[in-house]
């Protein structure tokens, strides 16, 4: 057996052997990245150095990085899919590329020094190639090597498998940027075959991929030609869950140490048992630890973005904590055990328990006062509806978020259970008359991707830390950023703060932000130890989420923060900034919204 800890160790202990510096997770809540409402895959922090920045840990890099994926929530039940999972992952930044990540990947799963599994259970994907990019024969005859070593005959079409875009393609998330092929490693669980020809990919669940070797070696142009890549990157992913269950031939995902002792917890609590009602009892493992890492990275319960999604996991959560007939407040005591799970690998989790329970606690009370109320009103529903043989309408489902808190998904998912349908378009369109839900709170699956790093997004990401430097001078220093989110055509800024802003406090902000563009003030890095940085007084946004090098950006005199980048070079090309708006955020938070007015009339 190994657990998930035993995992991780192996897998550092293993890429230190490699020469790869050990960096530590990132928040789940992205930093300066529109397409994304969270950290869906390691490469996500690691942008900037992608795109060739200097990283200040070096040019190879490994780590254990939290990710939650929305698309996976509607699946969560089954066998595989969490909304919140680990991913173990490795970088190469312009070093080494296909010959070693492929060796090393076979070396780690296969020597029993590491983790020892039969290569007879190990199958390959490669890219097949097309009019644009060729077929990925490297990747093929360095796999080929690896199987003949043991003396494996890895003939093409039965022990590797060329497949196209939809299966081994990785980005680019827009129109241009890096992308490449990739190869991906399955473990055959020795479950019968759904066919003659299945094979690894059919999602059958005979063949169970474990790791992802991305080859980022294109950049696809606006012309939509694919031009080779000076600086070539590895990007590998292995997910913790999905791989601890595999190795120890266990079912479900919710088998692993990560996740049995809430499903032991649930026992104790409902009086039932696990096999009895799977579904609720997947449903409420996975959704409080989603919960509790969400929280613990700093998102609250709302009705748009990150907050949407928290709301929703936190809400289904109860509903079905009751079908397993739990009647009191209870995801306090399940965040216990996620606490003991996690505490001692994320300094986040650890740092903010009180937090964590409190906001558990306010919206599991919140909903429960109307949860009962909610649900008589839907059973009405269903026997009016069931009668006339129609869907739920879009009044009567925006009755029941607005006057019932139920999340919409909620309404679709009970309306399921049974057999109906509800009005989706008619809803949002009711919706939208009252506020503006982010629908990409639950949008689809998303493979990976890369923020905007257009000349827009540099400035306003620039602009950001002179906000942060003036809301300092003129709030105090517990003004600290809590979040950011920068698109091509505004910043968004939150920032802890007990009050709504004066007028003349929005307006000293803005003075002091023109004010050091119109110096047109140098921006300089310079790399350091962390404690060195604060020495110094560098101000770090996210405690925690550093390595043991940071860059440190300074404009002028009048900031210096601890950030990735990328920045402009000078503060005058930012034009004229502007707040347009400043509202409640969240408890303490406020959120301001701003323009620069140079990158609006260019249409940026």
């Amino acid at each position: 057996m190994i657990t998930a800890q035993e995992l991780r160790e192996k897998y550092f202990a293993f890429f230190k052997e490699k020469g790869h510096v050990i960096i530590p997770s990132a928040s789940l809540i992205p930093e300066n990245d529109p397409t994304v409402l969270f950290t869906t895959a390691g490469m996500h922090p690691l942008v900037p150095y992608v795109m060739g920045e200097k990283h200040p840990e070096g040019t190879r890099l490994a780590d254990v990085q939290k990710c939650v994926r929305t698309g996976d929530i509607d699946e969560v039940g089954d066998t595989t899919h969490n909304t919140f999972f680990e991913m173990l992952g490795n970088w190469s930044l312009g070093d080494y590329f296909k010959k070693e990540s492929i060796a090393w990947s076979w070396e780690f799963l296969t020597d029993k020094k590491w983790l020892s599994i039969d290569p007879e259970k190990l199958y390959v994907t490669v890219y097949e190639g097309d009019g644009e990019v060729p077929k990925d024969e490297e990747s093929i005859k360095l796999w080929q090597e690896q199987f003949k070593s043991v003396g494996i005959d890895a003939k093409e079409g039965e022990r590797i498998f060329a497949l196209g875009r939809e299966d081994n393609w990785w980005g680019p998330a827009g129109q241009t940027g890096p992308c490449g092929p990739d190869t991906e490693i399955f473990y055959d669980t020795d479950k019968e075959a759904c066919g003659a020809h299945c094979k690894p990919g059919c999602g059958c669940g005979k063949y169970v991929e474990i790791w992802n070797n991305v080859f980022m070696e294109y950049n696809k142009q606006s012309d939509g030609l694919y031009v080779p890549l000076a600086q070539k990157n590895v990007d590998t992913g292995m997910g913790v869950e999905r791989t601890v269950a595999v190795l120890n031939g266990m079912e479900s995902v919710f088998e692993i140490d990560t996740l049995s002792p809430l499903i032991k917890k649930l026992e104790q609590l409902s009086g039932q048992k696990y096999q009895d009602n799977e579904l609720s009892f997947r449903i409420v493992a996975d959704h409080i630890r989603a919960s509790v890492m969400m929280v613990s990275d700093g998102a609250v319960p709302s009705n748009v973005e990150q907050g949407y999604v928290l709301r929703r996991l936190i809400r289904r959560a109860v509903r079905h904590g009751r079908l397993l007939g739990i009647s009191g407040a209870f995801l306090g005591e399940l965040a216990q055990e996620v606490f003991a799970i996690f505490d001692g690998v994320y300094e986040s989790v650890r740092a903010n328990h009180t937090l964590i329970v409190s906001v558990l606690g306010a919206e599991e009370e919140r909903f429960t006062k109307t949860l009962e109320r909610g649900l008589k009103r839907f059973n009405e529903l269903v026997a009016s509806e069931k009668a006339a043989g129609r869907v739920i309408g879009a009044k009567d489902a925006f009755d029941l978020f607005q006057s019932y808190g139920f999340p919409f998904e909620m309404t679709q998912e009970l309306a399921r259970e049974h057999e109906l349908d509800v009005d989706e378009k008619g809803f949002y369109e009711e919706f939208n008359k009252h506020q503006d839900l982010s629908r990409t709170a639950s949008a689809g699956k998303f493979k990976g991707g890369l923020a905007d790093h257009g000349e827009a997004a540099i400035k306003y990401h620039t602009a950001t830390h002179l906000l942060h430097a003036a809301l300092h001078r003129v709030l105090g220093g517990h003004a600290t950023q809590k979040g950011s989110n920068i698109t091509a055509e505004r910043l968004r800024f939150d920032f802890m703060h007990p009050q709504k802003m004066t007028p003349e406090e929005i307006a000293e902000v803005e003075d002091f932000v023109n004010d050091a563009i119109k110096k047109d003030l140098p921006v300089s890095v310079e790399e350091m130890p962390v404690e060195a940085a604060k020495a110094k007084g560098a101000m770090g946004l996210f405690e925690g989420k550093y390595g043991d090098k940071v860059k440190v950006y300074s404009i002028g005199d009048v900031s210096k923060e601890i950030c990735g980048g990328p920045h402009v070079v000078h503060t005058g090309v930012l034009g004229a900034f502007k707040i347009t708006k400043e509202e409640s955020a969240s408890a303490g938070v406020r959120r301001i919204k701003a323009t620069l007015s140079s990158i609006l009339s260019e249409g940026a």
